[in-house]
Protein backbone atom coordinates (compact mmCIF):
# COMPACT_ATOMS: atom_id res chain seq x y z
CA UNK A 1 0.00 0.00 0.00
CA UNK A 2 2.74 2.03 1.09
CA UNK A 3 5.15 1.61 -1.60
CA UNK A 4 1.77 2.10 -4.46
CA UNK A 5 1.03 5.53 -2.79
CA UNK A 6 4.55 6.17 -3.40
CA UNK A 7 4.41 5.53 -6.87
CA UNK A 8 1.01 7.52 -7.46
CA UNK A 9 2.54 10.43 -5.61
CA UNK A 10 6.40 10.50 -7.94
CA UNK A 11 3.79 10.09 -10.83
CA UNK A 12 2.29 13.36 -10.17
CA UNK A 13 4.90 14.92 -9.18
CA UNK A 14 6.15 13.85 -12.72
CA UNK A 15 3.16 15.05 -14.26
CA UNK A 16 3.07 18.58 -11.96
CA UNK A 17 6.74 19.02 -13.32
CA UNK A 18 6.14 18.32 -17.19
CA UNK A 19 3.20 20.91 -16.90
CA UNK A 20 4.88 23.58 -15.03
CA UNK A 21 7.43 23.15 -18.05
CA UNK A 22 5.20 23.25 -20.76
CA UNK A 23 4.15 26.70 -19.45
CA UNK A 24 7.65 28.20 -18.46
CA UNK A 25 8.42 27.91 -22.31
CA UNK A 26 5.93 29.77 -23.15
CA UNK A 27 6.56 31.75 -20.80
CA UNK A 28 10.42 31.98 -21.24
CA UNK A 29 9.55 33.33 -24.83
CA UNK A 30 6.96 36.23 -23.85
CA UNK A 31 9.43 37.61 -21.19
CA UNK A 32 12.56 37.55 -23.18
CA UNK A 33 10.32 39.64 -26.18
CA UNK A 34 9.08 42.07 -23.59
CA UNK A 35 13.50 42.13 -21.92
CA UNK A 36 14.22 43.15 -25.39
CA UNK A 37 11.59 45.96 -26.06
CA UNK A 38 12.65 47.30 -22.61
CA UNK A 39 16.10 47.64 -23.44
CA UNK A 40 15.21 49.61 -26.52
CA UNK A 41 12.84 51.62 -25.38
CA UNK A 42 13.54 55.70 -24.65
CA UNK A 43 14.04 56.05 -20.89
CA UNK A 44 10.91 58.34 -20.86
CA UNK A 45 9.12 55.47 -22.28
CA UNK A 46 10.45 53.09 -19.82
CA UNK A 47 9.62 55.38 -16.77
CA UNK A 48 6.20 55.35 -17.98
CA UNK A 49 5.83 51.90 -18.09
CA UNK A 50 7.77 51.02 -14.74
CA UNK A 51 5.11 53.97 -13.60
CA UNK A 52 1.72 52.53 -15.14
CA UNK A 53 2.65 48.67 -14.42
CA UNK A 54 3.15 49.80 -10.24
CA UNK A 55 -0.35 50.38 -10.37
CA UNK A 56 -1.53 47.10 -11.80
CA UNK A 57 -3.51 46.76 -8.66
CA UNK A 58 -6.19 48.29 -10.50
CA UNK A 59 -6.70 45.37 -12.80
CA UNK A 60 -8.15 43.49 -9.94
CA UNK A 61 -6.34 40.05 -10.77
CA UNK A 62 -4.76 38.87 -7.44
CA UNK A 63 -3.81 35.40 -9.13
CA UNK A 64 -2.70 37.23 -12.02
CA UNK A 65 0.15 39.91 -11.21
CA UNK A 66 1.23 42.40 -13.95
CA UNK A 67 4.16 44.76 -11.94
CA UNK A 68 6.75 44.07 -14.42
CA UNK A 69 7.19 43.75 -17.95
CA UNK A 70 7.78 40.07 -17.72
CA UNK A 71 4.20 39.62 -15.25
CA UNK A 72 2.89 41.91 -18.05
CA UNK A 73 4.37 39.63 -21.10
CA UNK A 74 1.80 36.72 -19.41
CA UNK A 75 -0.96 38.01 -17.93
CA UNK A 76 -3.47 37.74 -20.70
CA UNK A 77 -2.86 34.18 -20.71
CA UNK A 78 -2.89 33.81 -17.33
CA UNK A 79 -6.37 35.67 -16.85
CA UNK A 80 -7.98 33.56 -19.87
CA UNK A 81 -7.27 30.52 -17.25
CA UNK A 82 -7.30 32.06 -14.02
CA UNK A 83 -10.46 34.45 -14.75
CA UNK A 84 -12.65 32.80 -17.95
CA UNK A 85 -15.79 34.36 -16.92
CA UNK A 86 -14.31 37.92 -17.32
CA UNK A 87 -11.73 37.93 -20.20
CA UNK A 88 -13.10 34.61 -21.75
CA UNK A 89 -13.74 37.22 -24.64
CA UNK A 90 -10.51 38.02 -25.40
CA UNK A 91 -9.44 33.96 -26.42
CA UNK A 92 -9.43 35.00 -29.74
CA UNK A 93 -7.50 38.13 -29.91
CA UNK A 94 -4.42 36.27 -29.52
CA UNK A 95 -4.22 34.50 -33.34
CA UNK A 96 -5.25 35.31 -36.91
CA UNK A 97 -6.48 32.23 -38.43
CA UNK A 98 -5.22 32.49 -42.47
CA UNK A 99 -5.56 29.25 -44.16
CA UNK A 100 -1.89 28.51 -45.51
CA UNK A 101 -3.33 26.67 -48.49
CA UNK A 102 -5.30 29.61 -49.33
CA UNK A 103 -4.66 33.31 -49.62
CA UNK A 104 -3.72 36.20 -47.41
CA UNK A 105 -6.81 38.40 -46.71
CA UNK A 106 -6.08 39.84 -43.24
CA UNK A 107 -9.86 41.61 -43.37
CA UNK A 108 -11.25 38.20 -43.36
CA UNK A 109 -9.30 37.14 -40.62
CA UNK A 110 -9.94 39.96 -38.58
CA UNK A 111 -13.55 40.78 -38.58
CA UNK A 112 -14.94 43.22 -36.39
CA UNK A 113 -11.33 43.22 -34.54
CA UNK A 114 -11.15 39.90 -33.24
CA UNK A 115 -7.56 39.33 -33.98
CA UNK A 116 -3.71 39.69 -32.82
CA UNK A 117 -3.20 42.64 -35.53
CA UNK A 118 -5.93 44.35 -34.97
CA UNK A 119 -5.87 44.27 -31.15
CA UNK A 120 -1.99 45.34 -31.18
CA UNK A 121 -3.36 48.59 -33.28
CA UNK A 122 -6.35 49.07 -30.94
CA UNK A 123 -3.93 49.01 -27.69
CA UNK A 124 -1.53 51.43 -29.11
CA UNK A 125 -4.96 54.19 -29.68
CA UNK A 126 -5.94 53.05 -26.02
CA UNK A 127 -2.51 53.71 -24.51
CA UNK A 128 -2.04 57.00 -26.34
CA UNK A 129 -5.61 58.35 -25.49
CA UNK A 130 -5.48 60.63 -22.57
CA UNK A 131 -9.06 59.42 -21.30
CA UNK A 132 -8.40 55.80 -21.59
CA UNK A 133 -9.40 54.98 -17.54
CA UNK A 134 -6.53 53.51 -15.60
CA UNK A 135 -7.78 49.89 -15.38
CA UNK A 136 -8.10 50.16 -19.09
CA UNK A 137 -4.65 51.68 -19.55
CA UNK A 138 -2.92 48.79 -17.85
CA UNK A 139 -4.81 46.46 -19.12
CA UNK A 140 -3.97 47.50 -22.94
CA UNK A 141 -0.13 47.60 -21.99
CA UNK A 142 -0.51 43.77 -20.58
CA UNK A 143 -1.85 43.04 -23.62
CA UNK A 144 0.26 45.20 -25.83
CA UNK A 145 2.98 43.62 -24.70
CA UNK A 146 1.69 39.94 -24.64
CA UNK A 147 -0.24 40.07 -28.19
CA UNK A 148 3.05 41.67 -30.42
CA UNK A 149 4.54 38.23 -28.92
CA UNK A 150 2.00 36.06 -29.69
CA UNK A 151 1.21 38.30 -33.43
CA UNK A 152 5.50 37.16 -34.12
CA UNK A 153 5.01 32.97 -33.59
CA UNK A 154 4.19 32.17 -36.99
CA UNK A 155 1.48 29.05 -35.79
CA UNK A 156 -0.21 32.23 -34.18
CA UNK A 157 -1.12 33.66 -37.91
CA UNK A 158 -1.02 30.54 -40.23
CA UNK A 159 -3.08 27.34 -40.19
CA UNK A 160 -4.25 24.45 -42.31
CA UNK A 161 -8.13 23.48 -40.40
CA UNK A 162 -5.75 22.52 -37.67
CA UNK A 163 -6.17 25.21 -34.93
CA UNK A 164 -2.45 26.48 -36.38
CA UNK A 165 -1.09 23.17 -36.04
CA UNK A 166 -2.74 22.85 -32.45
CA UNK A 167 -4.31 19.60 -33.15
CA UNK A 168 -0.89 18.16 -35.32
CA UNK A 169 0.69 15.59 -33.13
CA UNK A 170 4.60 15.90 -32.98
CA UNK A 171 7.77 15.22 -31.89
CA UNK A 172 10.08 17.26 -30.69
CA UNK A 173 13.46 15.30 -31.64
CA UNK A 174 13.57 11.83 -29.42
CA UNK A 175 10.91 13.93 -27.02
CA UNK A 176 6.89 12.87 -27.90
CA UNK A 177 4.82 13.06 -25.17
CA UNK A 178 0.87 12.65 -25.96
CA UNK A 179 -0.44 16.05 -25.41
CA UNK A 180 2.67 17.54 -27.36
CA UNK A 181 1.61 19.03 -30.77
CA UNK A 182 3.33 21.45 -33.56
CA UNK A 183 2.08 24.76 -32.21
CA UNK A 184 3.35 24.01 -28.88
CA UNK A 185 6.61 23.04 -30.10
CA UNK A 186 6.89 26.46 -32.01
CA UNK A 187 5.67 27.99 -29.24
CA UNK A 188 7.83 26.40 -26.13
CA UNK A 189 10.64 24.11 -27.16
CA UNK A 190 11.57 25.74 -30.42
CA UNK A 191 11.11 28.97 -28.55
CA UNK A 192 13.28 28.45 -25.90
CA UNK A 193 16.09 26.39 -28.00
CA UNK A 194 16.11 29.95 -30.27
CA UNK A 195 16.53 32.52 -27.69
CA UNK A 196 19.58 30.23 -25.65
CA UNK A 197 21.22 29.40 -28.85
CA UNK A 198 23.30 32.22 -29.66
CA UNK A 199 24.14 35.35 -28.33
CA UNK A 200 22.27 37.23 -25.93
CA UNK A 201 19.13 38.85 -28.02
CA UNK A 202 18.82 40.88 -24.92
CA UNK A 203 20.77 43.87 -25.34
CA UNK A 204 20.37 47.47 -26.57
CA UNK A 205 20.43 47.30 -30.30
CA UNK A 206 22.31 50.10 -32.29
CA UNK A 207 20.10 52.09 -34.86
CA UNK A 208 21.47 50.53 -37.80
CA UNK A 209 20.78 47.02 -36.00
CA UNK A 210 17.37 47.82 -35.80
CA UNK A 211 16.15 49.97 -37.96
CA UNK A 212 15.38 47.65 -41.41
CA UNK A 213 13.66 45.42 -38.62
CA UNK A 214 11.31 47.53 -36.69
CA UNK A 215 9.83 49.17 -39.85
CA UNK A 216 6.27 48.26 -41.48
CA UNK A 217 2.99 47.69 -40.16
CA UNK A 218 1.06 45.38 -38.16
CA UNK A 219 -0.37 43.65 -41.58
CA UNK A 220 3.29 43.51 -43.11
CA UNK A 221 4.52 41.68 -39.98
CA UNK A 222 1.27 39.31 -39.65
CA UNK A 223 1.97 38.81 -43.51
CA UNK A 224 5.87 37.75 -42.59
CA UNK A 225 4.56 35.50 -39.95
CA UNK A 226 1.85 33.81 -42.05
CA UNK A 227 4.71 33.43 -44.97
CA UNK A 228 6.80 31.56 -42.48
CA UNK A 229 4.06 29.43 -41.63
CA UNK A 230 3.46 28.74 -44.97
CA UNK A 231 6.62 27.89 -46.21
CA UNK A 232 8.78 26.99 -43.09
CA UNK A 233 6.80 25.74 -39.94
CA UNK A 234 4.17 23.28 -41.72
CA UNK A 235 6.65 22.22 -44.69
CA UNK A 236 9.43 21.45 -42.08
CA UNK A 237 6.90 19.14 -40.44
CA UNK A 238 5.09 17.80 -43.59
CA UNK A 239 7.76 16.49 -46.05
CA UNK A 240 7.19 19.53 -47.83
CA UNK A 241 3.72 18.75 -48.27
CA UNK A 242 2.23 21.60 -46.21
CA UNK A 243 -1.24 21.24 -47.76
CA UNK A 244 -1.68 17.57 -46.70
CA UNK A 245 -3.24 16.59 -43.45
CA UNK A 246 -0.83 14.43 -41.18
CA UNK A 247 -2.30 10.92 -40.36
CA UNK A 248 -0.58 10.35 -37.59
CA UNK A 249 2.44 12.08 -35.36
CA UNK A 250 4.75 14.38 -37.34
CA UNK A 251 8.54 14.40 -36.62
CA UNK A 252 10.87 17.51 -36.21
CA UNK A 253 14.30 15.75 -36.12
CA UNK A 254 17.66 17.46 -35.05
CA UNK A 255 18.88 18.23 -38.28
CA UNK A 256 15.29 20.38 -38.92
CA UNK A 257 15.06 21.62 -36.06
CA UNK A 258 18.68 22.86 -36.23
CA UNK A 259 16.82 24.55 -39.33
CA UNK A 260 14.26 26.33 -37.87
CA UNK A 261 16.08 27.63 -34.73
CA UNK A 262 17.81 30.45 -36.72
CA UNK A 263 14.07 31.13 -37.98
CA UNK A 264 12.28 31.39 -34.25
CA UNK A 265 15.25 33.48 -33.17
CA UNK A 266 14.97 35.85 -35.48
CA UNK A 267 11.00 36.13 -34.84
CA UNK A 268 11.71 36.57 -31.36
CA UNK A 269 14.78 39.26 -31.88
CA UNK A 270 11.54 41.30 -34.35
CA UNK A 271 8.91 41.00 -31.50
CA UNK A 272 11.45 42.55 -29.23
CA UNK A 273 12.68 45.36 -31.34
CA UNK A 274 8.73 46.16 -33.01
CA UNK A 275 7.21 46.26 -29.03
CA UNK A 276 9.95 49.05 -28.59
CA UNK A 277 8.49 51.02 -31.08
CA UNK A 278 5.35 50.33 -30.73
CA UNK A 279 5.74 51.37 -26.97
CA UNK A 280 7.57 54.64 -27.91
CA UNK A 281 4.38 55.54 -29.84
CA UNK A 282 2.13 54.47 -27.43
CA UNK A 283 4.03 56.43 -24.34
CA UNK A 284 5.67 59.49 -26.62
CA UNK A 285 8.77 58.59 -26.40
Amino acid sequence: MIRTLARLLAVAAASLLIAGSAYAYGQFGHNTIARIAMANVSPATAVKIRALLARSSALATPQCSARTVEDASVWPDCVRARYPLRFGYASSWHYQTLDICGTFDLKAACRDGNCVSAQVDRDVKLLQAKDTPLPERVQALAFLIHFVGDMHMPLHSGSHNDSGGNAVKAAYGDYAPDRLNLHGIWDGQLAERAITDGPDLVRRYSEAEAAAIRSGTTEDWSRESYDIARTIAYPSATDDKPCVTPSGRVTLDNATIARLVPVQRLQVQRAGLRLARLLDEAFGG
